[in-house]
């Protein structure tokens, strides 16, 4: 019985930890200035033509998916993921921290902006892996579409996934086109990390299936 409070207690210890991880990758790729990841694209743009912050508005977008969570699944819904709402804001505002961080690391050439780009990219692939394997609660984008994924089960999480991050991506263009005049946000370095962000998860959750967390979370 004693078990329980200490396996859930280490749960969300491994969510706090894959969740910093997380916002220091996105702030490495920012400062790459290669393009965000897929889900971070958006956030950005809105962070370029309005007061908000890149961690604020990243926060702001998960208040938008918890609400589409809502309407998509209405009575089936479960209360208990209204704990994507304090994650949005701790990794909101781990974001804008990590932005603040890393403000002084420089770079004079482009193979320096790649060193700093993969470097997010394998953060960020960490942060996911821990975000997994902690099992309690996913990011509001990952959410999204596992609801939409319920109310639609002939569609598969991974094809679903590649149409949601194409949609961000597809957004945040628009937005910096019709914003700022031109493309930013939105570069090789997206395209990197929608291609081996979850590649590389993938080797890291083998690494950490080694590691048995005691317990369940229903």
């Amino acid at each position: 019985m004693n078990k329980l409070p200490v396996c859930i207690f280490k749960r969300y210890l491994l969510l706090l930890v894959g969740l910093t991880i997380m916002a220091f990758g996105v702030a490495f790729s920012i400062k790459a200035s290669l393009g965000t990841s897929p889900i971070s694209s958006v956030p950005y743009v809105v962070s370029l033509f309005t007061p908000l912050t890149v961690g604020t508005a990243t926060i702001t977008m998960h208040c938008v998916f918890i609400a589409l969570q809502i309407l998509i699944l209405r009575r089936n819904y479960h209360p208990i993921q209204l704990m994507q709402l304090p994650v949005a804001f701790f990794f909101g505002y781990l974001t804008d921290f990590g932005v603040w961080a890393v403000q002084k690391i420089g770079y004079t050439a482009y193979w320096q902006q790649w060193l700093l780009c993969l470097a997010g990219i394998l953060l960020v692939a960490a942060g996911v892996s821990l975000e997994v394997k902690a099992g309690v609660v996913v990011l509001a984008g990952e959410g999204v579409i596992l609801a939409i994924c319920k109310v639609l089960p002939k569609v598969k999480f991974g094809y679903m996934k590649v149409a949601f991050d194409v949609t961000l991506v597809v957004i945040a263009c628009t937005m910096s086109f019709v914003f700022t005049g031109r493309l930013q946000g939105v570069r090789e370095g997206t395209v990197a990390a929608a291609l081996l962000v979850g590649l590389i998860a993938k080797q890291f959750g083998k690494v950490l299936e080694k590691w048995k967390l005691e317990g369940t979370i229903e």
